[in-house]
């Protein structure tokens, strides 16, 4: 099992972490009422999936 040879430095440490970032949710625009939603996804405003209406809201 690899073990490091020397410890690492805070900020070598810190700066390494500093790469991680949460992207930002991808949004599109529901075709049917305009209102962001996930792609792939029901619009929770007005019901529909692919234009055809789905949920009862």
């Amino acid at each position: 099992m690899a073990v490091p040879k020397r410890r690492m430095s805070r900020s070598n440490t810190r700066s390494r972490r500093a790469q991680w970032k949460a992207t930002a949710v991808a949004t599109v625009a529901c075709p049917q009422c305009r209102s962001p939603k996930l792609p792939h996804a029901v619009c929770q405003v007005c019901g529909t999936y692919k234009r055809r209406q789905v949920l009862e809201v």
